[in-house]
């Protein structure tokens, strides 16, 4: 894929949900939504609170299906067709997940009693074609994962996380130590398609320069990005541009 080929194309998408408990009342979200976003480029989502900026970026990862448009992904394959999210299937989304797609949300979520170190290596695991085909042997486990927890390591040390909770389920964190983890489990391995729900909304000053190089080294990478920044100095600082998503339309019926 050149550098003028979006790694990501939004296609005029529309998202509504429907409100159960208001007799079905259609709620629409994201009205003919546009955008492209390249290798390299941070895209920062902008607007008034409850314009569907998080709702996009749950449409992009896969959590949430769209009434229309495409959602177009260019394979890291040469010659190979874009595939459209918002057709996919979940075994095609989840195989994206494992290599070429991240989602740092604002909140944590992970299974209980695994330590946070074992959180993030997992992600490095499920990328290794080999461990995820079954054909590997129990030393060959054994060493990657031994690799992986070194690599969150470092990566943890880097964001000024304590060393005695590494190990620890990080449901009993801080919810900047919780946000912090989340953030390690989105770049620990490189994306194509990097998604951040606000990503440094529970950091202080430090931490946040922190994951502002980050971002920075991810798009000099060649990382594609969609970044919701509520914190202007952040958004400035790693930004290519800004995409204001279209205002609400009056209510219409999606029966």
């Amino acid at each position: 894929m050149n550098s003028i080929t979006p790694v990501l194309s939004v296609q005029d998408v529309r998202k509504h949900f429907t409100l159960h408990l208001r007799s079905g009342q259609a709620l629409p979200v994201l009205h003919g939504v546009s955008l492209d976003v390249r290798a390299g480029e941070c895209v920062a989502l902008v607007g008034a609170s409850g314009q569907g900026k998080s709702t996009l970026i749950k449409c992009l990862y896969g959590s949430y299906g769209v009434d229309s448009g495409r959602i177009l992904f260019a394979s890291e394959q040469p010659g190979s067709e874009p595939l459209d999210l918002a057709q996919a299937s979940p075994q095609q989304v989840l195989a994206l997940r494992r290599r070429e797609l991240a989602y740092v949300s604002q909140f944590l979520r992970a299974l209980p009693r695994v330590g946070a170190i074992d959180v993030v290596a997992e992600r490095l695991l499920q990328a290794d074609p080999e461990l995820q085909s079954g054909s590997a042997d129990e030393a060959r486990w054994h060493a990657a994962q031994t690799a992986a927890r070194a690599q969150v390591a470092e990566l943890f040390a880097r964001l000024n996380l304590p060393e005695a909770i590494w190990d620890l389920p990080p449901a009993t964190f801080s919810g900047g130590e919780q946000q912090r983890v989340n953030i390690a489990r989105g770049f620990v391995q490189p994306a194509r398609l990097l998604l951040l729900d606000e990503p440094t909304a529970s950091l202080d000053a430090m931490n946040r320069r922190v994951v502002i190089d980050m971002i920075a080294a991810a798009k000099a990478a060649g990382s594609a990005i969609v970044g919701i920044f509520h914190d202007e100095e952040v958004r400035e600082a790693v930004a290519s541009r800004c995409v204001s998503l279209p205002a609400a339309q009056p209510e219409r019926s999606f029966v």
